[in-house]
């Protein structure tokens, strides 16, 4: 067993590690914030098994580096613990539980997704699943934006450019990152910014997609999906609703907001509903392919950088770069909103089920799937 001592507190069994990891991914609700602050308290404070540092360091290299957050703080915890074997172990039990769920779920959508009484009760949730993509927006931009003017102009650009496009353009996700890099480390008496700020225009309204359905595509746009994502689970929305219906149209708005309500019911990491939307689009085997295809690249972006990170997650370009990608991230996230909410708020009962979602879970504190669960029963219930 690989041990680190500076990040492993008190010794505990990889086998032990596995099944906690195996429990959070089969119970764990509440996203990315909630999952993580769960690994603190179970695993830090309560059992001592790992340092205060492992998780201040575990946590800093998921969200610099691009993919689902809970999924990479757990994969670094088994890293520290038993290097890649750990890594790759834990990782598969944390991920696995959430993926058999949406594979079920998948397999009932499909054989009964056109029961009046299913189309009920996703007529509701789909607003509802709105009023929770604009509350993460909100708090996204709170956290990450603050009151810097640069990262609010960056974030409602991206915003105006992925509800024009209906899609998260990568380049200028990269582009973003550039431009808060560069102004943060005064290279703006060079010529990178008169550069910079034209492409960036240029490649957002000059994006055009292409259309091939097969099972190498989905690998490949799912990979791309893992690979080029930053922020939360909600990150990955308008990178998906670009690809899956704009581009390939492999789903409806509706199917994407359906799967975006799955990912919302189900424990563990919000992106496995990537793992619905392979379902839907190639079966069984393309719900494989997208998942590996997403958690891939996060995987391979912590136990690569893992030994050598305490040195250069100090790099000053690294860490504005990364502001710069994730303050686009929470542009795109709002945009996703707006372009997702003209199908899913269709009239006044919608608008209001919005309304009241988005009060219950920033108010009352009502927990994300018990919102979803009763909008579809009540939807059921009055139509």
């Amino acid at each position: 067993m690989e041990i680190n001592n500076n990040l492993v507190d008190k010794k505990s069994s990889l086998k032990e590690l596995i099944t906690y990891f195996l429990k959070l991914g089969t119970v764990g609700f509440g996203g990315p914030i909630a999952l993580t602050a769960s690994m603190n308290e179970d695993l830090v404070v309560k059992r001592n098994w790992f340092t205060e540092r492992a998780f201040s360091e575990g946590m800093t290299l998921s969200q610099l580096a691009p993919g689902p957050l809970a999924a990479q703080l757990a994969i670094y915890f088994g890293w520290a613990h038993s290097g890649i074997r750990g890594a790759t172990l834990v990782g598969l039990a944390f991920i696995l539980p959430s993926f058999l769920i949406v594979i079920l779920i998948s397999l009932l959508y499909v054989k009964f997704g056109s029961l009046p009484w299913l189309a009920k009760a996703f007529y509701g949730i789909g607003a509802s699943v709105i009023a929770i993509i604009l509350l993460g927006t909100w708090k996204l931009s709170q956290k990450t934006l603050k009151k810097d003017k640069l990262l609010w102009v960056i974030a409602s650009i991206n915003a105006i450019v992925t509800a024009y496009t209906g899609a998260e353009i990568l380049w200028v996700f990269l582009l973003s990152g550039l431009v808060v890099m560069a102004y943060r480390m005064k290279l703006y008496k060079s010529k990178i910014i008169p550069i910079i700020f034209p492409t960036w225009f240029f490649i957002g309204a000059s994006s055009s997609p292409a259309s091939h359905d097969t099972l190498t595509t989905i690998l490949l746009f799912f990979l791309k999906a893992g690979a080029f994502v930053f922020g939360s689970g909600l990150a990955i929305v308008p990178f998906l609703h670009g690809g899956v219906v704009t581009e390939f149209q492999w789903l409806t708005e509706k199917q994407f907001l359906d799967a975006v309500a799955v990912a919302m019911i189900t424990p563990g990491p919000v992106v496995i509903t990537v793992a619905f939307i392979g379902f839907l689009v190639a079966g069984l085997g393309g719900a494989i392919l997208a998942a590996l295809g997403t958690f891939i690249p996060c995987y391979l972006f912590t136990i690569i950088p893992a030994p050598h990170f305490s040195k250069w997650a100090k790099n000053s370009y690294v860490h504005e770069f990364v502001t710069g990608v994730t303050t686009a991230a929470v542009g795109a996230i709002g945009g996703a909103a707006f372009v997702l909410g003209k199908g899913a708020i269709i009239d006044s009962a919608t608008a209001a089920i919005c309304i009241i979602s988005f009060m219950a879970i920033h108010r009352i504190k009502l927990a994300e799937p018990i919102v979803i669960l009763a909008v579809g029963i009540l939807s059921v219930l009055m139509t």
